[in-house]
């Protein structure tokens, strides 16, 4: 962020940041609804033995408590505040699914929380925008494809450095440690997803220790999360460490397919990472991982995969595919690093002044009518000098200052420029860049 907070981890924005927020948000939610997503919204908080169930035991949640009851405490059944939008997405379809369409197309843009230690690109009260497709029994694997390619045209539109989707399949990882003799197959996952933080030799240590694989198993395992390729050729490197299985070749090829299409439609912004893992148990197929170019330290900003059984309803299971981005994530390194700027940091356009007290009904008539066609406006509060009313506008960034004579005659003045005009409250325009604030990538 820009500046500290007063209270580590609840970040809070300028109004010229708070303007580059929603702006951001205002694309991704263009680029979702163009793909066919609808949008919803859900509750807050969800019951601590919901936010438990789907594998994020280690993430401490925020237990919600009416005026510090002790009752309330965070019990299975008690009220925590949600830490990402998939578990109440869970509910909420098992809750409506008599009313859904499916495959249910969703995207969801809200705050969640999660207590952790506060850090760059990490705070405990953060915006998250995802996007998923559901299913009812089945989902086609096409939909693995249509996530990728959305999630990397809504990125693209951002003002941010470019972007790498980073891909891998869990079957694909699965099917080969077995095909090796590892069965505990989510202790593997667990440390391989560990790789890029304490490096080959201590997850070497940690496949001994966790998953009882000795040195060729662990000399394969690595091998096989060095592998990144920006195109398909991951499957023959695959194919020469010599390992065959079922579940193996599945991945694979449902693997390729992702990465040739993004690669067609999105050269260079791609690429088959065999060692993102995803540690969390409920993935079952294609799992994404997408970082800033140049700025990998900062993490992921868009990640997420497949579920085959995100919820299940009786003899229902719903499976699903989907991707959640980091906004609050995003938004502090554009700030941090000033990869966009903002042509005025509040949204009025127009200062009508008063020439003296009396003038001020007769000024929100003015007012009135740039509004109506789309001009945000404010009146002057006192009628002090002109000079004074202009360097208001001036401090506050406001492009065009509006005078009105007493014979009722009309002028409107850019006081970046200085020019003044004569101008009529019923058809004056402004610039189409100057009626609302522009973000534009620096």
């Amino acid at each position: 962020m820009a500046r500290k907070a007063s209270l580590s981890g609840f970040p809070e924005w300028l109004p010229e940041e708070r303007l580059i927020e929603q702006s951001v948000i205002d694309v991704l939610q263009r680029s979702f609804e163009l793909h066919g997503f609808s949008s919803i919204e859900t509750r807050a908080v969800e019951t601590v033995g919901d936010l438990l169930r789907k594998g994020e035991i280690d993430k401490e949640v925020y237990a919600v408590s009416r005026l510090q009851a002790e009752e309330a405490s965070a019990s299975e059944s008690g009220l925590a505040l949600h830490y990402d939008l998939t578990v109440p997405l869970a509910r909420y379809v098992v809750e409506n699914a008599g009313h859904l369409a499916f495959p249910f197309r969703r995207y969801q843009i809200q705050k969640c929380w999660r207590g952790e230690r506060p850090q760059e690109g990490r705070a405990r009260e953060f915006t998250q925008a995802d996007i998923d497709v559901v299913g009812d029994g089945v989902l086609p694997f096409r939909y693995d494809i249509e996530l990728a390619l959305t999630v990397v045209e809504a990125l693209g539109a951002l003002p941010i450095p470019e972007v790498t989707l980073r891909v891998n399949n869990r079957k694909l990882a699965e099917g080969f440690y077995r095909g090796i003799g590892l069965e505990d197959t989510a202790a593997v996952l667990r440390s391989i997803d560990k790789l890029e933080k304490i490096g080959p030799g201590k997850v070497g240590e940690l496949l001994r220790d966790e998953a009882g694989a000795d040195e060729e198993q662990v000399r394969l395992a690595l091998e096989l999360a060095s592998i990144r390729t920006p195109d398909t050729s991951f499957v023959e490197q695959v194919r020469a460490l010599g390992v065959t299985g079922e579940l193996l070749d599945e991945g694979l090829e449902e693997l390729r397919q992702v990465v040739a299409e993004v690669a067609r439609r999105a050269p260079g912004r791609v690429v088959a990472d065999l060692s993102i893992a995803r540690g969390l148990d409920y993935y079952t197929g294609t799992v994404y991982e997408t970082v800033l170019d140049g700025h990998e330290s900062l993490g992921s900003i868009c990640s997420g995969g497949r579920y085959d059984a995100l919820a299940r309803k009786g003899n229902r299971t719903f499976p699903g595919v989907g991707l959640s981005i980091g906004v609050t994530r995003i938004v502090s390194r554009i700030v941090s690093q000033g990869f966009a700027a903002v042509s005025r940091p509040v949204p009025t356009a127009v200062l009508v002044t008063l020439a003296d007290d009396d003038s001020w009904s007769q000024a929100q008539d003015v007012a009135a009518a740039l509004r109506g066609r789309g001009i945000p406006t404010e009146v002057a509060a006192t009628a002090e000098k002109f000079g004074k009313q202009i360097k208001y506008a001036d401090r506050r960034g406001i492009p065009f200052v509006w005078f009105t004579d007493t014979d009722g005659t009309h002028e409107v003045k850019d006081i970046r420029s200085g020019e003044q005009v004569s101008a009529d409250p019923e058809s004056w325009m402004p610039p189409v860049a100057d009626v609302r604030p522009v973000v534009t990538a620096v």
